[in-house]
């Protein structure tokens, strides 16, 4: 069944630490998770509403999606919403879902049961029973105690038909502000069946609510490796892992050759699926000559951020006869982790040689490999 959707973004979020509908959640403005999960589900048209100078904001959180328009709230949540419901195209009787921005864990299956709880009642909403015990009183006192039988958290989506809750506004006394829309349709005689919410579906309202929901996002573990060669040549010092090493050769590349920085910059591509460091720091491109390789991977540690992701543990291995690593592996190790900013026990270099085999036991070069491993919204 076909539906139309407002999400409401017009407030200011002040006990969140202000505008909570444009903050990053997971990678991704908190409105753009609404909007993405009701367009998902078959929304036809998604009404925005925002504040009167939050229309540039609103275009930028939601670039890419279709569908979707944003008209200027009013005073109050209630006016808010009948500015959503004025801006709705379709028939009146269209089935509309009123929903928070600050709701941003919406899933698909919470839609198709306030659709379904539509069909013999006014309206519909998600909600959860009340299972903490109740206490009424002031300060550090406590009055009483209330029964919490009967008693339900209400969420939304709230799910009517348009007109009808137009109709409800309508009658709705005036200098009177409602709790929630359903309570319009309550008050005007309809009926308002509860379907099961969602836990996760809990709103943002203060600023440690964001640490809790950024806990319940879902997210996948990927793995990236990457190798990298240079050559020995005429130099005094070397640089590996973001540390120079003095030595009687350097690493030839068109940066600074840092073997172990370009292969840690390819796992992190590789993980997020994002190409190779040369598709990032073309060699042919005259401005990477010569460039300390931590700029490279400070780039890729950002789009991992910019994804909502968290690189987990990074793991480097140098291969070369010489020089000898060990006396500046913590060194490289610290490194790391101040360019990742990462546990120092989430960093680990190691060294080996190849028993003075192939190019880089007969000195030739020097080569690196590495594995990083991070954790992205799914």
């Amino acid at each position: 069944m076909t539906f139309a959707a407002i999400v409401v973004a017009a407030g200011s979020g002040s006990r969140a630490g202000g505008d909570k509908q444009w903050r990053p959640l997971g990678g991704k403005p908190v409105v753009r998770w609404s909007v993405e999960a009701l367009l998902n589900a078959g929304a036809e048209q998604v009404v925005v509403v925002v504040a009167s100078d939050g229309h540039g904001r609103a275009a930028d959180a939601l670039a890419g999606l279709s569908h979707w328009t944003a008209v200027s709230g009013g005073a109050d949540r209630s006016d808010s919403v009948q500015a959503g419901l004025r801006a709705l195209s379709g028939p009146g009787d269209r089935i509309v879902l009123v929903h928070d921005a600050a709701r941003p864990l919406l899933s698909p299956d919470v839609i198709a049961r306030l659709i379904a709880g539509l069909a013999e009642a006014d309206g519909a909403i998600a909600a959860l029973p009340v299972a903490d015990t109740l206490k009424r009183g002031e300060a550090e006192r406590i009055e009483a105690t209330v029964d919490r039988a009967g008693l339900w958290r209400a969420q939304t989506p709230q799910a009517f038909r348009a007109d009808r809750l137009l109709a409800a506004y309508a009658a709705w006394p005036a200098g009177e502000t409602p709790t929630d829309d359903a309570a319009v349709v309550e008050r005007d005689g309809g009926t308002v069946r509860l379907v099961a919410g969602d836990p996760r579906l809990m709103k943002l309202t203060y600023p440690e609510d964001f640490a809790m929901a950024e806990a319940m996002i879902s997210r996948q573990t990927r793995v990236g490796s990457g190798f990298d060669v240079h050559r020995w040549g005429p130099g005094s010092s070397v640089w590996l892992c973001g540390v120079e090493i003095a030595h009687d050769q350097t690493l030839i590349g068109h940066s600074d050759a840092d073997a172990g920085l370009h292969a840690l910059t390819d796992a992190i591509l590789g993980a997020l699926g994002a190409g190779d460091i040369g598709d990032h720091f073309p060699p042919e491109d005259p401005q990477w000559k010569g460039a300390a390789s931590d700029r490279f991977l400070v780039h890729a540690a950002e789009l991992v951020k910019a994804r909502g992701g968290e690189i987990v543990h990074v793991d480097v291995t140098l291969i070369c006869e010489r020089p000898k690593v060990k006396p500046y592996r913590q060194a490289m190790r610290e490194r790391l982790a101040e360019l990742l900013a990462l546990p120092l026990d989430a960093v680990s270099v190691k060294a080996t040689t190849t028993e003075t085999l192939g190019f880089t036991g007969r000195g030739e070069g020097l080569a690196a490999q590495a594995v990083a491993t991070i954790e992205l919204p799914r």
